[in-house]
């Protein structure tokens, strides 16, 4: 148990024992925000000095080896994936009821059960080239992305909102207001960070004009390069007393705020050593001020040693990242328990102009999937109450239901 913390924080929060099918069609609830289970949290001690595995792995290994971790769809599973997704359109079956057994791929099931595994327990990355995003419409874009997503995860709900099909755009929204603001919805620079669900997936549908550039760095060989140069900051990430916002995404009854580590050791399990495993955005440790100032203050500000941490973290994965730039019709699939991603602050293209392709110029626009692979699945095995849940982690509010907007709103 860390000093400090409540032993009723360790008391699971259960999901409501009775699930509406007419609000959740698949009898599944996305889990949410949770505290960790704090008897499960353990000390930096117990920590590895050298991470060692098939997820330890550096940017030189791939930056000149596309082939390593880049697919090029063929003319073959291109028609594959279109006819799949033609004939569910025709369902009419809403996009929330989208899954393997409706969206059948018999050619390309294999290649993403290989992935699946190579996302969950090797590098935890890889990026699909060559969807015809431009040929096709936003609903037929977003029913073949969400097609190949069932046979990696479970959609979970990525905001308050419920939706598990995201979209990465600038809304006009000020990045400064942390508090309130999600930087997906700015054109602003995103720091190293995870997201709150096992896997991430980005379709890009249009490239800004500049910027908007994707940066990667393996989990473990930061950890690494933390233990070997600077033990100290390691220490301080791995305790378990940082402060985390949820930006007033909570249903009732639930603290604003989550109180964690950075590193966690997965929970212990007989004839298996115990990954490092991450979950961190600074931006929800950075806009906590109206929490911890004033004379309503409930939480301790960052500490220097903290604001250190961050610095040191910030510049160390920077150093060890690989750089992609991702193009219309890619793909890029990210495992958050292995794997820090960061994207450039950029520019959209101005009204009227063209592409680089001759094409007319549209907004920069990504859309994002949130997917869990519980452990009961196969995936990590996580310090959480909902570790076994299939749609573990996400962002639940209420009874809020799931839904598909096909662009941002």
């Amino acid at each position: 148990m860390a000093p400090g913390i409540l032993e009723t924080a360790d008391v699971p929060q259960q999901l409501e024992s009775s699930i509406k099918l007419s609000v959740f069609p698949d009898g599944l609830k996305t889990s949410g925000q949770h505290p960790p289970v704090y008897s499960q949290v353990r000390p930096y001690e117990d920590f590895p000095v050298v991470h060692t595995g098939p997820t330890v792995w550096k940017a030189e290994d791939y930056r000149e080896n596309p082939e390593l971790w880049t697919h090029r769809f063929s003319p073959e599973e291109i028609e594959e994936i279109s006819s799949a997704s033609d004939e569910f359109i025709q369902k009419g079956t809403p996009l929330t009821g989208i899954s393997k057994t409706n969206f059948l791929l018999p050619l390309l099931s294999k290649r993403l059960e290989e992935l699946r595994k190579d996302l969950i327990d090797g590098k935890g990355f890889f990026l699909f080239r060559g969807l015809p995003v431009r040929e096709w419409n936003l609903q037929k874009c977003a029913t073949a992305y969400m097609g190949l997503g069932t046979y990696l995860g479970y959609f979970v709900s990525q905001n308050g909102r419920g939706h598990v099909l995201g979209h990465v755009k600038d809304l006009g929204e000020d990045p400064t207001k942390t508090d309130r603001v999600r930087i997906y919805r700015t054109n602003a620079r995103q720091y190293f960070h995870t997201d709150g669900a096992d896997i991430v997936g980005l379709l890009c549908i249009a490239k800004s004009l500049s910027g908007g550039e994707s940066d990667i760095a393996s989990t473990h060989h930061v950890f690494n390069v933390l233990q070997e140069r600077h033990p100290d900051v390691a220490k301080t990430l791995c305790e378990p007393n940082w402060y985390f916002d949820r930006k007033g995404e909570v249903s009732e009854g639930e603290e604003h705020w989550i109180k964690g580590s950075i590193f966690y050791l997965e929970h212990e399990d007989a004839g298996s050593e115990p990954r490092v495993y991450a979950k961190f955005d600074p931006m929800n440790v950075t806009s906590l001020a109206r929490f911890n100032s004033g004379p309503d203050a409930r939480i301790p500000p960052l500490s220097d040693e903290q604001k250190h941490a961050l610095d040191v973290f910030e510049k160390t994965c920077a150093e060890l990242s690989l750089h992609m730039i991702l193009a219309p019709g890619d793909i890029q699939f990210l495992s958050n328990a292995q794997v820090f991603h960061a994207r450039t602050a950029y520019t959209d293209h101005p009204p009227g102009a063209v592409d680089e392709d001759g094409h007319p110029a549209r907004r920069r626009h990504l859309m994002r999937l949130w997917l869990a692979a519980p452990e009961s699945e196969g995936g990590w095995r996580l310090p959480y109450h909902d570790t076994l849940e299939k749609k573990r982690g996400g962002i639940q509010v209420n009874d809020t239901p799931p839904v598909c907007p096909l662009d941002a709103e």
